[in-house]
């Protein structure tokens, strides 16, 4: 019975892990939640370490650590069930069991963080606290990397509205991670030793690192002001057709919608840069009916307004998701095509094409974009595009940033959420977007189908936003801006080898002391 609560008492603090990204009632992140579930997961192995919570803790901790982070990632991203069975037709029971298998793989890296903690972690709570913050990290690199990489929902993005963003200009998400989980295992091992300076050191340590980049951002700005300069203003409109799903691609239903409304949209407006959702136009151009796209071409050929649309591309070998940007005075469109593909989405893993086969979606194979493509230039302003998820690697946007000169000035996501129907996924997109706006001090424009269609300033805080799940025009000037933060610096250069190399260093350091001590 006591094994029984103890697990069930995992996975409750797992899900509190997935409700602080974005709370299931409002949508808003909860760094205080964040802190207390990895505190309380932090409790429970320490207890496992000191030989009080089970007789083989080594294997107990693993156990432990994988119920939680199933239950953390199941909590996070269940809403990829209403993808595959409310759009795909895939069998309730199949879809539900390819959610839980999922989180129960990538829950895998964690379970082996928490092992080696509850087998290596040193008596002192500082090395410990650093030991844990370093297996932490390194999981939640694994993550993000591995078959082509699944952050979503990475502790981090509990932050944007916490103390704790401060570091975002200097460490990204990851760094705020580690952090965190330095913070928490602190705060759990103050309280469960409480007693003199066993107690008052952690404690003082997780205070300095909660309130002191807080208060040094009150008396002298953000971290990256020095290199945060304004680029000048631009007045946009955001397009949010509201196309339902399951009529996207149905040629008498969705499609003629679409492109009836976009045309429309793209022909009357009057902002000097108009921008539309990912695959605004669900159709290749071939597919198109006749002058279609030439039309939108010739409207923006000429005059003061540029336009960037959403759509396909492909010449009948080869196929990728792209945006077109018009303006006066280019033959030829500027394109950017997607460079971090969706598994089972835009590609499929060898060995799952019979998985793919048992949905009712238009999945296939496409392109990669490269790495690091040109902006789209217009009236001052180099507009960066990411499409759908792509917002969730910093690492490959700050590949962007490499020479000041030619940085972006703004970041823009164009998104189709509808796949997950009116659920907390557009919260946590949004959190991952504005988490990127803080990491670079740049604006992050988003025209989604659905939602969340938004324009988020500098400091990662939303300025305008249309009511979700409605067809509209969302029209705002945005300030671009000039400069480099720290993280843009090291991660344009160096992608995230800094955080593995230091993660890796305090495991290893760890270990060896622990080895020398023994001998």
């Amino acid at each position: 019975m006591k094994t029984l609560i103890r697990a069930l008492g995992f996975g409750l603090a797992g899900l509190a892990q997935a409700a602080s990204i974005a709370a299931p009632w409002n949508g808003q992140p909860l760094w205080w939640l964040q802190l207390l579930s990895l505190a309380a997961l932090v409790w429970q192995l320490d207890a496992l370490r000191s030989g009080a919570g089970a007789r083989r803790p080594l294997r107990s901790g693993a156990l432990y650590g994988w119920l939680f982070a199933t239950a953390w990632l199941c909590g996070t991203f269940w809403w990829l069930f209403i993808s595959m069975h409310t759009y795909g037709g895939l069998a309730a029971p199949l879809a539900a069991i390819a959610v839980l298998a999922l989180s129960a793989a990538l829950a895998l890296y964690y379970a082996l963080a928490c092992a080696l903690f509850v087998a290596f972690a040193p008596p002192s709570p500082l090395r410990a606290a650093a030991f844990f913050a370093a297996l932490w990290t390194l999981g939640e690199l694994l993550r993000g990397s591995w078959f082509t990489g699944f952050p979503w929902g990475a502790g981090g993005y509990a932050h944007v509205d916490g103390p704790l963003a401060v570091y975002a200009p200097w460490l990204g998400v990851y760094g705020i991670g580690a952090v965190a989980a330095g913070i928490a295992t602190l705060a759990a091992l103050a309280f469960r030793n409480a007693r003199g300076r066993a107690f008052a050191a952690p404690v003082a340590v997780a205070l300095v690192l909660l309130c002191v980049p807080v208060l040094v951002s009150t008396l002298r700005g953000t971290p990256a002001d020095d290199a945060d300069r304004s680029g000048g203003r631009i007045s946009i409109a955001l397009l949010q057709g509201n196309i339902p799903q399951d009529e996207k691609f149905i040629p008498s239903g969705g499609v003629v919608t679409a492109l009836r409304w976009y045309g429309e949209q793209l022909q009357k407006a009057t902002a000097p840069l108009v921008i539309t959702p990912e695959t605004a136009l669900p159709l290749l151009p071939s597919q198109l009916p006749p002058g279609y796209l030439e039309a939108i071409a010739a409207r923006y050929a000429s005059g003061t307004q540029a336009a960037i649309v959403g759509l396909p591309m492909g010449d009948g070998q080869s196929y990728s998701n792209a945006v077109l940007g018009f303006k006066p005075g280019e033959a030829t469109p500027y394109r950017y095509e997607k460079h971090h593909l969706v598994p089972f989405g835009e590609f499929i893993p060898h060995m799952f094409r019979w998985f793919t086969d048992m949905m009712n979606i238009p999945l296939g194979d496409f392109r990669s974009g490269g790495l690091a493509q040109a902006p789209f230039a217009w009236q001052g302003q180099r507009i960066a595009p990411n499409i759908c998820y792509e917002d969730l690697f910093g690492d490959e946007i700050g590949a962007n940033f490499r020479n000041e000169a030619d940085a972006p000035t703004v970041l823009l996501n164009v998104s189709n959420i509808a796949w997950f129907g009116d659920s907390i996924a557009i919260d946590q997109h949004l959190a991952i977007s504005r988490m990127r706006a803080l990491e670079f001090q740049r604006p992050m424009v988003r025209s989604t189908n659905t939602g969340a269609t938004v324009v988020i300033d500098h400091r990662g805080r939303v300025t305008h936003e249309l009511p979700r799940l409605t067809r509209g025009v969302l029209e705002a000037e945005v300030e671009g801006r000039s400069g480099l933060t720290p993280y843009a610096m090291w991660v344009s250069r160096f992608r995230l080898w800094p955080l593995w190399g230091a993660a890796l260093l305090v495991v290893a350091a760890t270990l060896t002391f622990r080895r020398r001590r023994a001998a």
